[in-house]
């Protein structure tokens, strides 16, 4: 059987798009969870990848220790994990790459959170543009492939895994999304899988001060 090494459910938001992936799967695999920046961390982690971070996929003889490439092994042996037709499949790469890649401003003033609750915080223009440019490409998606299905290219894709922290985000923070940003973030939320990584990280007793941003209302 695989293991995903992943490191805090409530924080790592690293850990969870392999992780939801390997959920709507189907496939059966060990979960070995390590508590991150604890004095134990590098060494334990150092047992099975040399990167120094989570995740870290094992499947036999093969360590993956970097996301993408997790998801795309996984999607590999699952193909309807991404969309059939050809330019549509490239489109969802391209938004998995760009997600993988970019939004740095969003990712340091908005870290994932699963306690965090409409929490209320100032935002700088670099982290609204790309909450504007996030919507623009849900938009985009849902306008082309809503008869299709209600995830972002119809059926559930490595898409919908890749920003599924980001709908953790939205849903942490007191922010202004339009309406339709709403619709596709309460339809990721009502994943059950989501569901189940959300209720486990919010039983975490462990506490990173740097990931604690925003006010509670």
């Amino acid at each position: 059987m695989p293991t995903l090494i992943i490191g805090n459910k409530n924080y790592s938001s690293w850990s969870l798009r392999p992780w939801l992936l390997l959920k709507h799967a189907g496939v059966a695999f060990d979960e070995r969870r390590l508590s991150l920046f604890s004095t134990e961390f590098k060494h334990e982690l150092g047992r099975y990848s040399a990167a120094g971070k989570v995740p870290v996929y094992q499947d036999g003889a093969l360590t993956l220790w970097e996301s993408l490439a997790i998801c795309e092994y996984v999607a590999e042996q699952h193909p309807e994990l991404w969309p059939a037709e050809r330019h549509t499949r490239a489109l969802a790469r391209a938004l998995c790459s760009e997600m993988h890649a970019g939004f740095g401003a969003l990712r340091s003033e908005l870290p994932m959170n699963c306690r965090a609750r409409q929490r209320r915080i100032e935002i700088g223009a670099a982290c609204r543009a790309d909450i504007e440019r996030i919507e623009g490409l849900w938009r985009d998606c849902r306008a082309r492939y809503a008869d299709l299905g209600p995830w972002l290219f119809g059926r559930y894709s490595v898409a919908d895994a890749y920003f599924a922290p980001v709908v953790l985000r939205f849903e942490g923070y007191r922010l202004e999304l339009a309406e339709d940003t709403r619709a596709y973030g309460a339809t990721a939320l009502a994943d059950p899988h989501l569901q189940q990584w959300i209720a486990a990280g919010r039983a975490e007793a462990e506490v990173l001060a740097a990931d604690e941003a925003g006010a509670e209302v």
